[in-house]
């Protein structure tokens, strides 16, 4: 097999001296396999496309299907979203973004070359900071959510408190940095390799927050603001990163991936991370709003009273003091006030009030008179008015895109537009208030948190009982012994990165805890019962 020479974006971390299942043995062949966009509109990505097989025949994808968007399956009517199905969503919307921003990037090369009249301005940003592919936008779409734990983002944060308080290690659980790890580590091609050795530039763009938990420990608010931390940072000075995309295990395979993108500067998304990062915000604001109708969580009422109220007495709540609003939070329009005074002091790059009041009227005049104009029945006029509500949202966000080579630090590469970043903003907003502050959700929550909790615990209890660890899941012991070799390695080779106690117990603890970590959260939601019951005895 003749095999073409690759760019630094293509290039994988290992030699493969065996042929994958999904490259086409005869080059002549491949070429015929890629599909006429992508032929029009860049080099042979034929590395690209295997990179989005390889994800799509992994187990870790497949697990998708069985654990919680937000709301749980229904007993009728359509199926409710869940990670897998909000994952192929993801892919699709960031599909058509890259197409579009791909074929501006084909206008200027060509004009470069001399085979085009005019040049475009956006596409000769795009060039400039590493390129856009269709296929590698799709493959980190269908990657993003790899490493969420069972329930979701509950799931994570259990986990990551676990860990950091009980388990002794430093870095926690974070679900982005989960996905880094199971692509580079824990996945597995059958080879004599770890991870799905990916090009540099599918690896790249699932980086949605390119930096580790250390890296912004210790860094006061006096020094580096609120708002002058990129989104996801947070506020911890002595915990470090609340949102990161990487462990310090992995920094090897991370730093390898970012050198491939020499014009992306430290701590900023890739062109195409930043059209998945984008993707994932359009497909939550909606499609989750899909499965709130049909299952009539979301009522037009509890709209009406919140967002007309806002609208209606919009003077009163600006004038209010900040913690009387946070007293009587369960006030109508109070909430929203709290929202836009929190886009106020974090995103004063784009936050602006009139366009925000634009953006309220706009969402609830859509939700009232579409979306919640009748009470959904599962009939076929309540699915069109779900499904025409969905298509007029997702066609308005994807064509609001602007690409800036030198954003806000808040900000990225490819994004919202001011008003639909606004409408965004207010539709997440729906999706918080109405949903998951419901008490009902809480409680439930509650419940899931234990669950996590006694896994965590309960394998923690097992892996350090000297006359049964012997008998644990095999998984476990081998990715214990695995992680705590790699802790020790990371110390001699990097002191001080992983944090916490590195003395030597403290390093086979921090290698037992990541062990523990990566095996509950290849859990499904009722994989996660189900072992929780036969742990503790319940």
């Amino acid at each position: 097999m003749t095999v073409r020479a690759t760019t630094d974006r293509e290039s994988r971390r290992y030699t493969e001296r065996e042929t994958s299942q999904h490259r086409s043995a005869d080059p002549a062949v491949a070429a015929h396999e890629t599909d006429s966009e992508s032929r029009a509109w860049g080099p042979e990505p034929e590395e690209y496309r295997v990179d989005l097989e390889r994800i799509r025949f992994s187990p870790y994808f497949a697990r998708l299907s069985a654990v919680t968007q937000v709301i749980p399956q229904s007993g009728v009517g359509p199926v409710m979203h869940n990670r897998l199905t909000h994952s192929l969503k993801v892919s699709a919307v960031a599909r058509v973004i890259a197409a579009n921003l791909a074929g501006r990037q084909a206008q200027h090369e060509a004009y470069e070359r001399g085979e085009a009249e005019y040049d475009d301005r956006t596409g000769a940003i795009v060039s400039r900071l590493g390129g856009c592919d269709t296929i590698v936008a799709q493959a980190a779409g269908h990657a993003h959510d790899l490493g969420h734990p069972p329930f979701g983002h509950l799931g994570e944060q259990a986990l990551d408190r676990i860990a950091r308080h009980r388990l002794g290690l430093a870095e926690g659980f974070e679900g982005n940095a989960q996905t880094m790890r199971i692509l580079t580590s824990l996945d597995t091609l059958g080879r004599d390799f770890p991870g799905l050795n990916l090009t540099a530039a599918v690896r790249a763009a699932v980086l949605k927050y390119p930096w580790t938990r250390g890296d912004w420990r210790g860094t006061l608010l006096e020094s580096v603001p609120a708002n002058e931390r990129p989104r996801g940072v947070g506020i911890d000075v002595a915990g470090g990163a609340e949102k990161f995309s990487v462990y310090a295990w992995e920094l090897t395979e991370f730093a390898e991936a970012r050198a491939a993108f020499p014009n992306i500067e430290e701590g900023r998304q890739t062109v195409e991370c930043a059209v998945m990062d984008l993707a994932d915000d359009i497909a939550y604001a909606i499609h989750d709003l899909d499965d709130f109708a049909r299952a009539g969580v979301l009522q037009r009422a509890q709209v009406e009273r919140e967002l007309g109220t806002w609208l209606g007495d919009d003077a009163r709540l600006a004038a209010a003091a900040l913690p009387e609003l946070e007293r009587n939070w369960r006030d109508p329009g109070a909430s929203l006030e709290l929202l836009w005074r929190g886009l106020a002091m974090k995103d004063g790059w784009m936050a602006d009030r009139d366009v925000f009041r634009a953006a309220v009227e706009r969402v609830h005049q859509s939700l009232s008179e579409e979306l919640l104009a009748a009470p959904y029945d599962g009939g076929i006029a309540s699915e069109r008015a779900v499904s025409g509500f969905t298509r007029r949202w997702i066609d308005h966000l994807r064509t609001s895109i602007v690409v800036d080579e030198h954003p806000a630090v808040r900000g990225g590469h490819v994004r919202l537009g001011e008003q639909a970043w606004h409408e965004v903003a207010v539709l997440k907003f729906v999706h918080a208030h109405f949903v998951l502050q419901r008490p009902e959700h809480a409680q439930a929550q509650r419940g899931m948190a234990q669950v996590i909790e006694g896994l965590a615990l309960g394998f923690e209890a097992w892996l350090t009982d000297p006359d049964d660890r012997g008998r644990a899941p095999r998984a476990l012991l081998e990715w214990a012994e695995g992680a705590t070799e790699a802790a020790f390695a990371l110390e001699r080779d990097r002191p001080g990165v992983l944090g916490g106690d590195t003395s030597e117990a403290g390093l086979r603890r921090q290698g037992r805890a990541r062990a523990i970590l990566d095996y509950v959260a290849t859990f499904t939601d009722q994989q996660a019962y189900a072992t929780h019951a036969a742990l503790t005895g319940r």
